[in-house]
């Protein structure tokens, strides 16, 4: 099992390894999306303030999976490249560390969640009308916070190993669960908002009971212990040089939601109804690319920790042409089908109409995205934590959050939604300089060890 995994990463066809790595991060991803999804479409049942309420929580559980994120692409990357090095040792300690800090994490951010949530969600832009469902809902996804985060961490440190298919597994077993205890908790129960929140956390923990079982029951190429937990300045480092700037990302991108829902309230609920539409259908195009990458980064890392240079070049010549082409799909899609999307949400024809529009403003940048995505993941990968950290933050921090405070002033509600495309485009033109040197940094790695073997 071991040897399979590593011919994947080091050996097979790239195309077919990148297809056997990114398609069931995808549908990890997908089934991710489920749960915002899911619940959005069920609390929208419940009235504009329920559904405007799940916007304005969403930060808060973006920011849970941001720790997640933090330690398991952070400790993924460095994984990936101690594999290609043949440091299963040091690879095991990294992942065993990486799951002991998440699990740790969690329950320091439910304790604190609990004790500050009404005025954290003032904050987060909730107004008088919805406070009361945002309370309810934000409440229990703080509980389960310890649950979504392990699902973080362990499902990329398993893609990092070559084995991603149990963690789309783990997700998708949540995913119907989730699915199936929606309807039941928020109308048979009459629990309400409450309902939609305590199921996905039942999802969620589902979810670690069966990625937990994998570790332990010693199907995994890396042996999880707690005597393996090492907490060393050099492990951390590692961790942290790749997993701070994904924090970083998620807390912007949270921030970012957090000016956009304060900035859409003078507009009412319809308002911050109508972007929250348009940011969960978002957010399920941007998770693909999200999970495309994450199948892409374990391959381009172990290779790059091997010196084969020429498979990485491959891999992310490969990337980029797929990505590129799935987002042109989707822009077309985004673009021509706006009002039918955004009526499967809502039926307040105020809320369509802002939906709409926000969608084919969105749409004009996405035919870049997965180029940018791609990039990015590259230099998550390769372990260059400044390239990382700059592209990371540029989107959904660097130039929107300027944006957001700028243009509202000046367009009103449209520059609310045009502060996305500003930050996509000027992100682009980062991204493309980036490239530029990375491109040059590996052709000039590749000469020297070519130089070096001769």
């Amino acid at each position: 099992m071991a040897s399979k995994r590593m011919v994947l990463l080091g050996e097979k066809n790239i195309k077919n390894a990148l297809i056997t790595l990114a398609l069931p991060a995808i549908i990890g991803m997908l089934i991710n999306a489920v749960y915002n999804v899911v619940d959005r479409w069920w609390v929208s049942h419940l009235g504009t303030g329920a559904l405007a309420a799940t916007n304005i929580v969403f930060p808060l559980f973006a920011l849970i999976g941001a720790v997640g994120l933090t330690f398991g692409l952070g400790a993924g990357s460095y994984v990936s490249r101690l594999l290609g090095e043949k440091n299963k040792e040091l690879a095991q300690k990294t992942a065993s560390t990486a799951i002991f800090s998440s699990f740790f994490c969690g329950i320091s951010f439910s304790l604190f969640a609990l004790f500050y949530m009404e005025p954290v969600l003032v904050l987060l832009g909730a107004s008088e009308t919805s406070m009361v469902y945002a309370l309810d809902y934000a409440t229990y996804l703080s509980i389960g916070a310890i649950f979504t985060m392990l699902n973080m961490t362990m499902n990329n440190l398993l893609r990092a190993e070559g084995s991603p298919n149990i963690a789309m597994y783990a997700m998708l077993f949540g995913a119907v669960i989730n699915i199936f205890l929606d309807p039941i908790f928020i109308f048979a129960f009459k629990l309400g908002i409450s309902g939609a929140a305590i199921a996905t956390v039942i999802s969620q923990m589902i979810s670690t009971l069966i990625l937990s079982s994998y570790y332990f029951n010693r199907h995994s190429e890396l042996k999880i212990g707690v005597r393996k937990i090492t907490l060393s300045k050099q492990i951390y480092q590692e961790i942290m040089k790749i997993g701070t700037p994904t924090f970083f990302r998620q807390v912007l991108a949270s921030i970012s939601l957090v000016f956009i829902n304060n900035a859409a309230k003078v507009y009412g609920d319809e308002a911050q109804a109508g972007i929250g539409i348009v940011n969960i259908v978002f957010l399920i195009a941007y998770y693909v690319l999200v999970g495309f990458n994450q199948g892409f980064q374990p391959l381009a890392g172990f290779n790059y920790g091997a010196r084969k240079f020429s498979r990485l070049k491959e891999a992310i010549k490969v990337a980029i042409s797929w990505a590129t082409i799935y987002c042109v799909v989707i822009t077309i899609i985004f673009s021509g089908f706006a009002a039918i999307i955004a009526g499967a949400f809502s039926d307040n024809k105020e809320v369509i109409r802002i939906a709409s529009m926000g969608l084919r403003v969105y749409s004009i940048m996405l035919p870049f995205m997965g180029f940018s995505m791609i990039i990015t993941g590259l230099y998550q990968a390769l372990g260059y934590a400044k390239g990382a950290a700059l592209l990371s933050l540029a989107r959904q921090g660097i130039y929107l959050i300027p944006a957001i405070l700028i243009l509202p002033d000046i367009f009103g509600l449209e520059g609310v939604i045009y502060s996305q495309f500003t930050a996509d485009l000027l992100t682009l033109i980062t991204t493309i300089m980036c490239w530029i040197y990375i491109k040059n940094k590996l052709q000039k790695l590749e000469a020297y060890y070519t130089e070096e073997r001769a």
